[in-house]
């Protein structure tokens, strides 16, 4: 009876290490993909902030989380069961999906800069959402949970692109992790971002000269810190695009522009300075695709007809 109990004993710690070590390869998997998909996480953050620009202050951070809960059911009502079926059904249509994604990206970045430098461009002179009243404040909402929708793709078929080689739950597993993840770290990022201005009043009401300082410069900063966050989403958009573009067209058997980038990665010494080439090269594909997307909708004589 012992020996039977001292034998089950063993079989529950056995399946309890199984277990944690499952968990364990879970969450690296899952923070691998995560790595992935850093680029586009950067150019979702970027873009959020906008749809919040004019809102009420007390209304910030329930539209914030409004906007979450959306891209969370994006990611898990929507996506993740598309990108499972097709991984188990039709994986070689992954690639397909994903070079989609890349132009619509590159598209994005490529006409952003059109709109900031093409002829004819202007500032926006949107109208704050705080006085256009809860109609238009719910269309805003719905147009940032629409953007992400296209963003959370991205953002969940390449994390499934790197680990479509583990078990279907498996991969169920990890894509939860990576959806609850990067929900988490691109909106709480948001609200920082957004917030940060009333932080900045905040600390300058303090009886400290020292805490003043700080809310003082906070409040100055944060237009320039918006400012930079709209540049560095375009570049985000136009280099995972170009990326994706990139590793697609060699994943489709077309080798050389990619084997010419890895070279030149490669002569660099890797390292920074060969990420550095790498990002540049896949940047600049992203903005010739891009361009290219940009002139078919944006200039040919059809367009301007609809228009």
């Amino acid at each position: 009876m012992a020996g039977g109990l001292v034998a089950l004993l063993d079989d529950v710690a056995a399946l309890a290490k199984l277990a944690a070590a499952s968990v364990d390869d879970i969450g690296a998997a899952a923070g691998r993909a995560s790595t992935k998909a850093a680029g586009v996480v950067v150019d979702d953050a970027a873009v959020t902030p906008r749809y919040v620009q004019g809102f009420d202050p007390s209304r910030e951070l329930s539209v914030i989380a409004r906007i979450a809960k959306g891209s969370l059911r994006n990611k898990l009502v929507f996506i993740l069961p598309a990108a499972l079926l097709l991984s188990q059904f039709v994986p070689w249509l992954l690639t397909p999906i994903l070079m989609l994604g890349g132009t619509y990206l590159s598209f994005e970045g490529a006409e952003k800069l059109w709109e900031k430098f093409g002829p004819g461009h202007h500032a926006e002179t949107a109208e704050p959402v705080a006085a256009s009243g809860a109609e238009h404040e719910e269309k805003m909402i719905s147009g940032a949970i629409r953007t992400d929708l296209i963003l959370s793709a991205e953002i969940m078929v390449i994390a499934l692109n790197e680990v479509e080689d583990e078990p279907f739950f498996a991969r169920a597993l990890i894509l939860i992790v990576v959806a609850f993840a990067i929900t988490a770290l691109v909106y709480g990022a948001v609200a920082l971002i957004v917030k940060m201005d009333d932080i900045g009043l905040h600390l300058a009401e303090k009886s400290s000269v020292v805490a003043q300082k700080v809310g003082r410069g906070l409040v100055v900063a944060m237009p320039i810190v918006l400012q930079v966050l709209s540049s560095v989403g375009i570049v985000a958009m136009l280099w995972v695009g170009g990326h994706i573009l990139l590793v697609g067209v060699d994943d489709l058997g077309w080798h050389w522009p990619y084997e010419h980038v890895h070279h030149w990665e490669e002569d660099a010494g890797g390292g920074a300075v060969g990420w550095l080439i790498n990002t540049s090269c896949s940047a600049v594909i992203g903005l010739a695709v891009g361009a290219i997307v940009v002139a078919v909708m944006h200039v040919l004589p059809f367009k301007k007809a609809k228009h």
